[in-house]
């Protein structure tokens, strides 16, 4: 038998999505300028905004983009005038009657006279003389041609106004393509009712489409663009008009009005204008917006698309500002944005996305009932960040430990071992990973891997539910309370991201260099409360008044009583004296200057704090004398020490302290 060839292969490009072997989106820079801003005390939805106004990696950010387009309102805004049709309509009508007077003028008969009168009867308004002369016999070619380039402008300009580039294919338009315009019209009319009623009209379209295609050089896609793009310069031409004198919209108005009589669409136009602004009711209907203001006058058409182009471009000034409830990067008409800045600023749009959607798929934030998080993997690094800058400034000034690669094990071996989980960090248990995998394997035949191979393949294949950690024991060290003021005064003095950085950065220093250590953050305003890393990163100062340092005080000994064992450690950072504390029935009282009951109260809970065996050390960000003075009387009781660090050093400070009191009790 012979042998059988092997089975070959071709490669292409690939065609089944994003390219799978690409190199993941690299956030790093991204997460870390997030960082810096809410290191700097931002929440994450700020520091996200702020990352997106700005831009990233050589791509245009949302405020550079809004520059550009409020650039390009600003030259819109000086297109012309919206009264061009108007003066163009006066200056054929005055042209077309001199012309008539010349022609009478020579005539010494009587009707030549009265037709003299009659033209002197002419109603002052252009609209009212137009409609008079519409029956005219006139007597001077040159004035018939005129009144005829009146009605020919008209009809062009009205269409124009309504349906893009009209004005152009009906120039020198004969009775043929005037009737195509009325089938359009009305085969366009019951199109969009179709739509209105929910009916499937993709076939109408198409049909339509076929018939009537060379009226929308555009070239729509579907119904639904094609009344978007209608209804869009509908509108524009409501806020065209209302944006004219009293007297010129009433003139303009009956102009059009006998325009659309005289080709016979005045109740077709008026059928679609009310269909296309029940398809799109959200657009400014009737609503006077800006219209352009400059020198030269625009004809009806062209005003139309100018006062467009002013509402589309004000819309997306509005989408990239991101200034409303709500608001998304999904806002911004992609469309929109590349017709007034070009492909590229569609460009950085879609890069603007990708990052905020990359974000989240990596892992960095988490969106949950339209609030936007910082995820454990994003907090790990922010505080390995925060602690980075502070061993940087350590090691500056020859003071401190340096980085540590490796911890070591998070406790003692206990001799027994479990299954692993998702998250587990202890070490594996070899022997027992493999036998359960010998064991689950064994008695079941596995085909050779090879012709030449042996009948039985040997080799032991491990499978996720096979692996086994060993478990370790806990032994706590140190319990650390650090307690950090969150009242107003804290933004109001700029102290309020240092407070932030160094609560992470302890944080951080705590869990992945000392995990025998426990460390519980507690934040105090008007009352406390315990603070996860993750609420860190998301939290603002507190806006209500008061500094309740009793209620911190209360937390941190219930922390500290958990861990009786352990060393306990207990780090305030405040700028200001108590001004609150709890009442018996558990209400916060606040008064300033701060009430001798409410120092009475916080004084008494330090003392209880120190007879736990913890000392108290305090960070005073503030030189005021009574906080000074207050601090010292309170670490003279608790057994601790003041420190008065600049805002840049607290951290620097808080980690050393925490460090020295670790060598201490290793010393004792």
């Amino acid at each position: 038998m012979s042998g059988r060839r092997p089975r070959g292969y071709r490669y292409g490009a690939w065609r089944g999505g994003p390219d799978p072997l690409a190199p993941p989106y690299d956030l790093g820079n991204a997460v870390d300028e997030i960082g810096d801003s809410v290191l700097g005390g931002n929440g994450v939805r700020e520091a996200l905004r702020e990352l997106l106004r700005r831009g990233t990696e050589g791509r245009r950010g949302l405020d550079e983009l809004r520059r550009s387009v409020r650039d390009r309102l600003r030259s819109a805004r000086t297109a012309g005038r919206m009264d061009g049709t108007l003066q163009e309509v006066r200056e054929l009508l005055d042209r077309a009657l001199a012309a008539e007077r010349r022609e009478l003028f020579p005539d010494p008969d009587d009707a030549a006279r009265l037709a003299e009168a009659e033209l002197d009867a002419l109603p002052e308004d252009t609209s009212g003389a137009v409609r008079a002369l519409k029956d005219w016999s006139w007597r001077s070619a040159e004035g018939r041609q005129a009144y005829e380039q009146i009605q020919d402008l008209l009809r062009r300009e009205v269409l124009d106004s309504s349906f893009a580039s009209m004005k152009q294919a009906l120039q020198h338009a004969t009775e043929g393509d005037l009737q195509a315009v009325k089938d359009m019209v009305a085969d366009l009319s019951r199109l969009v009712d179709a739509h209105n009623r929910g009916e499937d009209t993709d076939q109408q379209f198409a049909d339509f489409m076929a018939d009537h295609g060379q009226f929308f050089p555009d070239d729509p896609q579907s119904v639904e663009e094609l009344i978007d793009s209608l209804a869009r310069r509908a509108a524009a031409q409501e806020r065209m008009i209302a944006g004219l004198s009293p007297e010129q919209r009433a003139e303009l108005a009956d102009l059009m009005a006998q325009t659309m009589e005289d080709m016979g669409l005045a109740s077709e136009m008026a059928h679609l204008s009310d269909a296309l602004r029940q398809a799109r009711p959200d657009l400014p209907w009737g609503q006077r917006g800006q219209v352009p203001d400059g020198e030269q006058s625009l004809g009806m058409g062209d005003a139309t698309r100018a006062v467009a182009e002013l509402a589309d471009l004000e819309a997306l000034s509005n989408q990239l500002s991101q200034g409303y409830a709500g608001a998304s990067l999904a806002d911004v008409d992609e469309e929109l944005l590349e017709r007034a800045l070009g492909r590229s600023a569609a460009d950085d749009l879609a890069a603007l996305r990708q990052l905020e959607r990359e974000l989240e798929r990596q892992g960095y934030l988490n969106r949950s009932g339209g609030t936007l998080e910082l995820s454990p993997k994003a907090v790990r690094r922010l505080g390995a960040t925060a602690l980075r800058r502070v061993f940087a400034k350590l090691d500056a000034t020859g003071r401190g430990e340096h980085d540590v690669a490796d911890a070591g094990a998070a406790g003692e071996l206990t001799g027994s071992s479990r299954e692993w989980r998702f998250g587990d960090e202890q070490p594996l248990d070899v022997v027992r990973t493999v036998k359960n995998a010998v064991l689950r394997t064994a008695g079941t035949r596995r085909l050779p891997t090879h012709p030449t191979a042996p009948d039985q393949d040997r080799r032991v294949r491990i499978a996720v539910e096979d692996f086994e950690v060993v478990e370790t024991e806990r032994r706590t060290g140190a319990a650390v309370a650090l307690l950090v003021d969150l009242s107003y005064s804290m933004a109001l003095r700029g102290t309020w991201g240092a407070a932030k950085s160094t609560a992470m950065a302890l944080h951080s220093l705590v869990t992945t260099r000392f995990p025998q250590d426990a460390i519980e953050i507690i934040g105090f305003s008007s009352t406390a409360q315990v603070l996860r890393p993750e609420t860190l990163a998301e939290l603002s100062v507190d806006t209500l008044q008061g500094t309740n340092l009793q209620h911190g005080l209360m937390l941190a000994r219930r922390f500290l009583a958990r861990h009786r064992d352990a060393e306990p450690v207990v780090l305030v950072v405040t700028d200001g004296e108590p001004t609150a504390h709890l009442e018996d029935d558990g209400t916060p009282f606040f008064c300033w200057p701060p009430m001798p009951e409410t120092i009475a109260r916080t004084v008494a809970e330090v003392e209880r704090v120190a007879r736990s065996g913890a000392t108290v050390n305090v960070f005073a960000l503030d030189p005021d004398p009574g906080l000074i003075h207050f601090v010292h009387d309170l670490t003279q009781r608790a057994g601790g020490r003041v420190f008065q660090p600049d805002t840049e050093r607290l951290g620097e400070y808080v980690v050393a302290d925490y460090l020295r009191t670790r060598r201490g009790r290793r010393a004792r």
